[in-house]
């Protein structure tokens, strides 16, 4: 079996060797063994590893748990434990498909509002089957409604209803989250977008791009999901070939 210095891998992949033991330190690829003067020793198997890193890292989305699950299944591959690799890339994959199926129906909803399409309509959610219907945290819902970004009725008993309209709105502040937009920028672009229907949302959202509107952030982040399901899909494959070669 090949065996290759921290410069010699790193030269391979196109990193800093400096980088090569910050995988080792947070334990993205397994430990290499050490010479009787201390140099490490690296595989085929560390190459292959650093090459899955660079590719998982490539286009990150950061928000909803998705680089969490990224940083897992490459620590579990770092193991060997390909099987457990394999089950949570699936995952990762089929997350990444939900969160870019939300941002299409986000860019819909926006749409339906500017023109005018969404109206009243006499449907009530509690909190939990709202948190269950949207995958939201209930703890993340009494975040969004104390930082302003949603306002709940009451019914007489203080239980808080929740509407179509609020539901709605919740779709597209998920959205927004998932783009990494902070919470008093998509605020503000609410704020306005009630205010005035005919809001110039080019405008709402101040950001460094300040030409963002509602749309552009969405279709920016499915852009991004859609790169990130294709190394996926190569990720997927990578983790078949390491399990035949190195099991």
């Amino acid at each position: 079996m090949n065996t290759y210095k921290t410069a010699e891998v790193a030269a391979i992949i196109g990193i800093h060797p400096n980088t090569v033991r910050l995988y080792e330190k947070l334990k993205l690829i397994p430990e290499p063994k050490r010479l009787s003067n201390g140099y490490r020793v690296f595989t085929e198997f560390h190459i292959k590893q650093c090459k899955m890193i660079r590719l998982a890292f490539q286009i990150e989305v950061l928000q909803n748990g998705l680089r969490k699950k990224i940083v897992q299944m490459i620590m579990v591959s770092a193991t060997g434990d390909f099987d457990t690799a394999i089950i949570l890339t699936q995952d990762y994959l089929k997350q990444l498909k939900r969160e870019r199926q939300n941002a299409e129906e986000a860019i819909e909803i926006v749409k339906q509002i500017l023109s005018g399409g969404i109206g009243e309509n006499s449907q009530s959610f509690k909190r939990k089957e709202v948190s269950e219907f949207l995958n939201i945290s209930m703890d993340t819902l009494r975040n969004w409604e104390m930082n302003g970004l949603l306002t709940v009725k009451r019914k007489d008993n203080g239980y808080r209803v929740y509407t179509d309209e609020d539901i709605q709105r919740l779709k597209i502040i998920r959205t927004l989250r998932c783009a990494n937009y902070s919470l008093e920028a998509i605020l503000r672009l609410l704020q306005q977008l009630s205010q005035n229907p005919d809001t110039d949302i080019r405008t709402a959202l101040n950001t460094p791009k300040q030409t963002d509107d509602i749309i552009s952030v969405c279709d920016r982040l499915i852009m991004s999901l859609l790169a990130a399901e294709k190394n996926g899909t190569v990720l997927l494959d990578m983790l078949h070939d390491m399990k035949t070669q190195f099991s």
